[in-house]
C-alpha cells in the first residue's frame, strides 16, 4: 500500500511576521517504508503554538531550530496504522512530536501512549491535559507559588495557557486579573471562568485599569506577552513578589533587539523573583500535573475552551490568531483529508 503524505515544510525563515506564500511549502510525497522500532501515526490533531515563530527563527533557543527544508514540528495526537515496536500496536492512540502533516514516522520510544478507556477527546491530550495545561499547572504553582489573598495578574489571559493559569489561581485562593484584547473575552474570563476583573488593553487605558484592578499591588504575574505590559506590572510589584516567565509573543516577530524593561530596578527594590522556564523541564513529573488537572477538571473547577480550525491547508492562517489575538483558548488544527492510499 502506497500513502501520499502531504506535508508543510519550512521553505524560508520568516522576516519579522511569517509570510505563508514565502516561507512555508506544501508538499506531497509517498510516505517511506516502517522500519525497525518505528511507528507509523496518522495524525488527527495537531498543535499551532507561540513557540513555533521561535522554532523557525535561527535565533539561541531550548531546542534546535528546525531546519530549512524540514517538516514543521509541532506536538500532535493520532492514531497508529503500522508498528514495528514493540510497545505499540495498530489502533492504538498516541501523542508525540508528529509535525505538521497527516502521517508520521516516529521512532517508539518519541510517542506517548494514551488511554484507550478516555472518554475526553484527543484533541484535550493538546490542551488541558498536554502541554497547555502542564504548562499553566507548573508555571503558576512550582514557579511562583501563590498564596491564598494574593493578587495574580495573568497576561494573555484568553489565551490557551493564560486561561488555566488565572482558574488555578482562583483556586488557590488569589484575586485573579487577566489582561486580554477584547471586550468579548474580558467578559468571557469574569463571567465564565471566574476571573475577579479583566483588562482590554487594546481599548483601555492600561496603567490605570491595573491601579484600579490591582489597588494593593501585584503579588505574582504570569508572564506571556513581554513588552510594555511588563514595565507596567514592575511599576506595581510588591515585596517578594514572583514573576512566571512563560512567554513573550509581543517579541517573537521583532527582527532587532529590543530595549529592557525601563523599571527593571524594580526587581531589586522589591526583591522580586523572575523566573523563565521550559514545560519539558517537567517531564518526569507529567503524570502529576494531569492527574490533579483532570481532578479539577471533573469537579466543575477548571473549564477549558478549544479554537480547532480544520484542514493543514488552512494552517497558515490559523496562526496568524496567536499574533493578532483573535483565538480564544488552545488553536489546533484538526487534519481532516482523505488520504490517497493504493
Amino acid at each position: 500500500m502506497n500513502i501520499i503524505n502531504e506535508q508543510i515544510l519550512l521553505k524560508n525563515r520568516p522576516i519579522a511576521y511569517l509570510d505563508a506564500k514565502r516561507d512555508l511549502q506544501f508538499t506531497s510525497q509517498t510516505l517511506s517504508k516502517i522500519s525497525t522500532d518505528e511507528v507509523c501515526v496518522r495524525n488527527l490533531y495537531v498543535s499551532i503554538d507561540p513557540t513555533h515563530r521561535v522554532w523557525f527563527s535561527d535565533r539561541k533557543q531550548y531546542m534546535e531550530p528546525i531546519k530549512l527544508g524540514e517538516v514543521v514540528r509541532s506536538f500532535g495526537v493520532g492514531i497508529v496504522v503500522e508498528s514495528r515496536h514493540p510497545d505499540f500496536k495498530k489502533g492504538d492512540k498516541v501523542s508525540g512530536l508528529l509535525g505538521w502533516q497527516h502521517y508520521a514516522l516516529v521512532h517508539g520510544k518519541q510517542l506517548n501512549r494514551l488511554s484507550q478507556a478516555s472518554s475526553q477527546s484527543l484533541s484535550s491530550e493538546l490542551s488541558i491535559y498536554g502541554l497547555t495545561g502542564v504548562t499553566a499547572y507548573f508555571g503558576l504553582l512550582d514557579i511562583a507559588a501563590p498564596k491564598k489573598g494574593e493578587t495574580l495578574l495573568v497576561s494573555a489571559a484568553a489565551g490557551a495557557v493564560g486561561s488555566i493559569v488565572g482558574q488555578i489561581g482562583k483556586i488557590k485562593g488569589c484575586r485573579v486579573i487577566g489582561v486580554c484584547g477584547t471586550h468579548e473575552k474580558c467578559e468571557w474570563l469574569k463571567d465564565e471562568l471566574g476571573f475577579d476583573d479583566a483588562i482590554n488593553y487594546k481599548e483601555e487605558d492600561v496603567e490605570k485599569r491595573l491601579d484600579e484592578a490591582c489597588p494593593n499591588g501585584i503579588d505574582v504575574y504570569f508572564e506571556n506577552v513581554g513588552g510594555t505590559l511588563l514595565d507596567m506590572v514592575l511599576k506595581r510589584i510588591n515585596k517578594f513578589a514572583r514573576i512566571s516567565l512563560c512567554g513573550l509573543i509581543s517579541t517573537y516577530n521583532d527582527e532587532e533587539p529590543q530595549a529592557g524593561p525601563y523599571h527593571f530596578s524594580q526587581i531589586l527594590m522589591q526583591r522580586a523573583k523572575v523566573q523563565g522556564f521550559i514545560i519539558t523541564d517537567y517531564l518526569h513529573r507529567w503524570a502529576e500535573a494531569v492527574g490533579q488537572l483532570k481532578t479539577w477538571v471533573d469537579e466543575g473547577r477548571i473549564k477549558y475552551q478549544e479554537d480547532i480550525e480544520e484542514g493543514l491547508e488552512n494552517i497558515p492562517q490559523a496562526i496568524e490568531k496567536l499574533f493578532d489575538g483573535r483565538n480564544k483558548g488552545k488553536l489546533i488544527m484538526g487534519t481532516s483529508f482523505t488520504a490517497i492510499e493504493n
